[in-house]
């Protein structure tokens, strides 16, 4: 399908960026704050009377009736939503492939991966198809593909954007947020999303801690490390920031198993009753997620009750967001998904905010401070 009238349309898509794209526009308020910014919304986020799939063929004809939440708020605010993104399976992977719809292709890096899961909508901006993106945030799924593709998206801080009508991954680390080109672009529509005013744009004062290894999760495994924030340093100094070395303390223990735990749950209706109808990536997770140890389960959910009590000792802190190789777009994504995500998934864990203007994070416990800090870097 394409989009509709003239200033919306979508005549081609050779990124294979939407699972849907709409030849009639879903249009709200005739004003607001996006008054005729087009958007293209994850296709795992309800859309009333628009084909919703979730990635899924189980749910390949599944049509809502009631917007997400998050949807309505941004109708209301005159965006004109234009499609639904494409995403793998569920939004359980770190790439854009997906069995039944086809990979996304990354228009920034041809031949690489665009991250997942939120990856047709960060190909789609990296295009220029669309204004705006929302995209949804479990493991860095909002933040990896536009480090990979080169745009801006927001995983807001855990709890504070309504998640109704999204097909649920892990709901005690589920996010949704926006996607854009620009800064100034993921700010105005988080203010329509938050009902919150945009932040000031803020870098001057703040104590910024620059972090070499992401955090270490209790998993047995070693994870991965970068200098590459030593890039961005003198910047932020001249903004005015205090730069300093920095860490975050390891979980008590592995976490995993309430991942685990809860996508098996997210899945109980469907799956193992349904378990030939699911691709081969999301296959071994879910059977992986039926033998999952109840103690190991509530000694994770101990640990990410204490992690999220931390209190850091800087304002905010920078690092890369994929501190890897960009892997090819057919790659396994057994090999690749614990290495490419070191850096954001942490994030989510913690249940702080984290802001990826391409391959630079900013992650604070609040949305308002890296959003103030990416527009203090945008605007210079």
């Amino acid at each position: 399908m394409t989009a509709g009238s003239p200033g919306d349309r979508v005549s081609t898509d050779p990124f294979n960026a939407a699972i849907t794209w709409l030849d009639e526009p879903l249009r709200g308020a005739a004003d607001g704050p996006l008054t005729g910014r087009t958007l293209l919304v994850k296709d795992l986020i309800d859309t009333a009377g628009i084909r919703t799939t979730y990635g899924s063929r189980i749910y390949a004809d599944h049509v809502p009736t009631v917007h997400a939440t998050v949807v309505q708020r941004t109708l209301d605010a005159g965006a004109v939503v234009v499609g639904k993104a494409n995403l793998p399976e569920f939004a359980w992977s770190v790439l854009g492939a997906n069995p039944w719809y086809g990979t996304v292709h990354n228009p920034s890096h041809p031949g690489k991966t665009t991250g997942g899961s939120s990856a047709g909508n960060a190909a789609a901006l990296a295009a220029g198809l669309v204004d705006l993106g929302i995209g949804t945030d479990t493991g860095g799924s909002i933040r990896i593909p536009s480090a990979a593709c080169g745009t801006v998206g927001l995983q807001s801080r855990w709890g504070l954007l309504p998640l109704d009508g999204i097909f649920p991954l892990c709901p005690s680390l589920d996010t949704v947020g926006p996607m854009g080109r620009t800064v100034a672009d993921v700010a105005l529509l988080w203010s329509v999303l938050s009902g919150c005013p945009i932040p000031q744009p803020r870098l001057d004062g703040l104590t910024v801690g620059v972090l070499r290894r992401a955090p270490y999760l209790a998993d047995g495994r070693e994870t991965e490390s970068s200098d590459a924030a030593d890039a961005w340093t003198a910047e932020l100094e001249r903004l005015g920031a205090r730069v300093v070395e920095s860490a975050i303390p390891a979980t008590r223990a592995n976490i995993w198993p309430l991942f685990l735990h809860e996508a098996a749950e997210s899945h109980r209706a469907t799956f193992p009753s349904r378990a030939d109808e699911y691709g081969p990536t999301i296959r071994p997770k879910l059977e992986a997620a039926q033998r999952v140890d109840a103690a190991d389960v509530a000694t994770a959910y101990e640990a990410l009750a204490a992690w999220r009590a931390y209190e850091p000792e800087v304002d905010l802190y920078v690092c890369p967001g994929i501190a890897v190789e960009l892997p090819p777009e057919d790659v396994e994504e057994a090999g690749v998904r614990l290495p490419l995500s070191s850096f954001f998934r942490w994030v989510n864990l913690i249940g702080w905010a984290g802001l990826s203007v391409g391959n630079m994070q900013f992650v604070a416990p609040d949305d308002r401070t890296v959003l103030a800090a990416g527009l203090a870097w945008e605007s210079g």
